[in-house]
C-alpha cells in the first residue's frame, strides 16, 4: 500500500554532460545517486572544476541514508570529497567505483572519517524505507551498475551509464534477466542513460577495438606506438596491454590519472599484467622504438595532458619522431574537437602518423538497446536522464514509441521535483542548485560576476587610473597616471593615452565643482567619463579601475 509519493530531485547532469547527482525522498529518509563534477567550459576562464550546489542535501543531512554511485567516472564521483566536506554520510558503491573514490578521499586527507561500504552486483542494501539494487550493467568502466530502488510509492529503475555489451573484455555481461524480472514485478519509471539516443542501431562491444588496435600494431611493426584513451577506460588499457605482449613490446603508462587509476585497477585484479611487461618511462630510452608502446592521457586534447606536453616538445621524456604511430583511442567529447585537431596537427607536423578512425567505441547504449530496456522493464512512466536537452527529447520519443504515454514522459530540470506513485506524478516545485566553481584550492569563491570580469578583461583588457588626492579638498597632488593592460599598446598609443589622462583631468575638475567628496563617486564619475571617451572613440569596453591614494604629507 502505498503510504506516500516517493520524490525525485535531480539536483545535477540534465540538459547537460556530467556533473551528475540526484536525490530519492521517501517521507524521513533520503538517498543520493552520484556524485559528479563537469569540466569547465570555455568562458569559464581560470576555473578547473564545476561540481554541483548540494544545499538542499546539507539542509537535509540528518534525513540522508547513503551516498549511492553507479560507477567511477569522474562525472559521477569526482565531486564527492567536495561535498562530504560540507555533510557526511556512507558511500555504497562497487569494488572498482569504491577504489578510485578512496584514492579521491586519500588525497584530500578524509578516507579515516568516511564511512564506506563495497557492495557487490546483485546486492540490496535497505537505506530506511528505500532499498536499492545493484544491478550489473556494461560501461566503458568496470563495475558499473544501474540501480532498482525501491520505496513504498514503488520500484525506480536508474540505468546509470550503460550499454548492452554480450561479450565485454572483463567480468560478465549486463543482467538483461533482472531488468525483465523487474519488469515483470512492476517498474513505477524507467531513468534511463539519454547519451546516445540519437544514434541509431547498437553501440558495437568494446572487443571490436581490440581487433583494430592488433591490426595497428600488426600493420606497425617497425614505429613506436602511443596510445591515448580515457585513464577510467581500464578495458581498452588491458586489450592495448595485451596487444603490447602479443607483439613483444614493453608498455609505459603516462599521466598521471593514468597511472593512479591502472595501479588501483591492477591492485584489485581488475587488469592483468604480464610480468616484466610494465617499464618506467625513464627507461625507455634502453628499448628499441618498435619495442615499446606508450599508453598516455590527453586524447581530448587537454593543453597539461601527457600527449598535448608530448606534441609541443615539453614533455621531459618523450619526442615525437617522424615514423611513429599515434593512435587516438577515443571520440572527441562536443566542445573539445578543436583542441583535440590542435594536437593531431602538431603530432602530424613532426612526422608521426595519427590514427584516430575505428579506435573506440561508445559506452553508452545506442536506440536500440534503449528500446530494448523499457521493453524489458515496461515501466509506467519515462524520465531522460543524462544528457543535453536534445538528447533527452531524443530518448522521450523513443520511450513513446515502444507505449509510454506522451504525458507519461517527464523532461525534468535541474532542481524540479518529481512526486511519483502508482496513482501519477507531478512536478511539484523546485530546490536551490546550481554549479559551484572550484578555482585552485577555492571552492565557491568565485561566482558569475568573477567569471564576467574574467571574460572582460580577457576581451577587452583593463586601464587603471591612478592618482594622488589631497584629503577634504580632493586637489589632485600627484597624477592621473593611466596605464593599461590587453588593451592597447602604450608605446604606439601615446598621443590616445595622454586623450584619457586629459578626460579624466576634466572629470575630476567637474567633481570638484559639484563639491562631490565621496571616494566611491569620484571613482564612478571618472569610469563614467573614460569608459565614454573610449568607446567613442575606438569602440571597446575595457575593465576600468580607477585607484585613489591619498596624500598624507603635512
Amino acid at each position: 500500500m502505498n503510504k506516500g509519493k516517493l520524490r525525485i530531485i535531480p539536483l545535477g547532469g540534465l540538459d547537460q554532460i556530467g556533473m551528475n547527482i540526484t536525490a530519492f525522498e521517501f517521507n524521513n529518509d533520503i538517498i543520493v545517486v552520484d556524485c559528479g563534477l563537469a569540466f569547465p567550459e570555455d568562458d569559464m576562464l581560470g576555473i578547473d572544476l564545476v561540481i554541483p550546489d548540494t544545499t538542499y542535501i546539507e539542509d537535509n543531512i540528518d534525513r540522508v541514508r547513503g551516498l549511492v554511485i553507479t560507477h567511477g567516472h569522474e562525472d559521477h564521483i569526482g565531486a564527492i570529497p567536495y561535498a562530504l566536506q560540507k555533510f557526511s554520510t556512507p558511500i555504497y558503491a562497487t569494488k572498482l567505483t569504491m577504489a578510485l573514490i578512496e584514492g579521491k578521499l586519500e588525497e584530500h586527507g578524509m578516507i579515516a572519517e568516511t564511512e564506506r561500504r563495497v557492495v557487490v552486483a546483485g546486492e540490496t542494501v535497505k537505506l530506511g524505507q528505500l532499498e536499492v539494487e545493484f544491478i550489473r550493467t556494461n560501461h566503458s568502466i568496470g563495475d558499473a551498475c544501474a540501480l532498482a530502488i525501491t520505496s513504498p510509492a514503488g520500484t525506480v529503475v536508474h540505468t546509470g551509464d550503460f550499454k548492452v555489451d554480450y561479450t565485454p573484455v572483463f567480468g560478465d555481461p549486463i543482467d538483461l534477466t533482472r531488468f525483465a524480472e523487474l519488469g515483470r514485478r512492476g517498474v513505477l519509471a524507467l531513468m534511463c542513460d539519454s547519451t546516445n539516443a540519437e544514434r541509431e542501431g547498437f553501440t558495437n562491444s568494446e572487443r571490436t577495438v581490440g581487433r583494430a588496435l592488433d591490426a595497428i600494431f600488426a600493420d606497425h611493426g617497425d614505429s613506436r606506438i602511443l596510445v591515448a584513451t580515457f585513464s577510467s577506460n581500464v578495458d581498452r588499457v588491458q586489450q592495448i596491454i595485451n596487444a603490447a605482449e602479443r607483439y613483444g613490446r614493453k608498455v609505459v603508462l603516462e599521466g598521471r590519472s593514468m597511472v593512479n587509476i591502472i595501479k588501483t585497477a591492477i591492485d584489485i585484479g581488475y587488469v592483468k599484467i604480464p610480468e616484466g611487461i610494465l617499464i618506467d618511462i625513464s627507461q625507455i630510452k634502453d628499448y628499441p622504438d618498435n619495442k615499446t608502446v606508450i599508453i598516455t592521457t590527453g586524447s581530448q586534447g587537454e593543453s597539461m595532458a601527457a600527449l598535448s606536453r608530448i606534441a609541443t616538445n615539453m614533455h621531459r621524456m618523450v619526442t615525437i619522431k617522424p615514423g611513429d604511430v599515434v593512435v587516438f583511442s577515443s571520440n572527441p567529447i562536443p566542445g573539445n574537437e578543436k583542441a583535440v585537431f590542435k594536437v593531431i596537427n602538431e603530432l602530424s607536423l613532426k612526422g608521426a602518423e595519427v590514427i584516430f578512425q575505428d579506435t573506440h567505441v561508445s559506452g553508452h547504449a545506442c536506440r536500440e538497446e534503449i528500446k530494448l530496456i523499457y521493453t524489458l522493464t515496461k515501466p509506467k512512466f519515462s524520465i531522460p536522464v543524462h544528457g543535453e536537452h536534445r538528447h533527452l527529447m531524443a530518448q522521450r520519443s523513443l520511450a513513446i514509441s515502444v507505449g509510454v504515454p506522451k504525458e507519461n514522459v517527464f523532461i525534468l530540470s535541474n532542481g524540479q521535483v518529481l512526486e511519483i506513485d502508482g496513482d501519477g506524478a507531478s512536478v511539484t516545485g523546485d530546490v536551490q542548485c546550481g554549479a559551484v566553481f572550484v578555482d585552485g584550492l577555492g571552492v565557491g569563491d568565485v561566482g558569475n560576476v568573477v567569471l564576467r570580469d574574467r571574460q572582460r578583461l580577457a576581451e577587452d583588457g583593463i586601464v587603471i587610473v591612478c592618482m594622488s588626492l589631497e584629503p577634504g579638498t580632493n586637489i589632485v597632488v600627484s597624477g592621473p597616471m593611466v596605464m593599461s593592460r590587453g588593451f592597447v599598446y602604450i608605446k604606439e598609443s601615446d598621443e590616445f593615452m595622454e586623450e584619457a589622462r586629459e578626460v579624466v583631468l576634466s572629470a575630476l575638475e567637474r567633481i570638484q565643482d559639484r563639491n562631490i567628496t565621496s571616494r566611491n563617486k569620484i571613482k564612478d564619475n571618472i569610469k563614467d567619463a573614460l569608459s565614454s571617451f573610449i568607446w567613442k572613440r575606438i569602440k571597446r569596453s575595457p575593465m576600468i579601475l580607477p585607484i585613489i591614494m591619498e596624500n598624507n604629507e603635512e
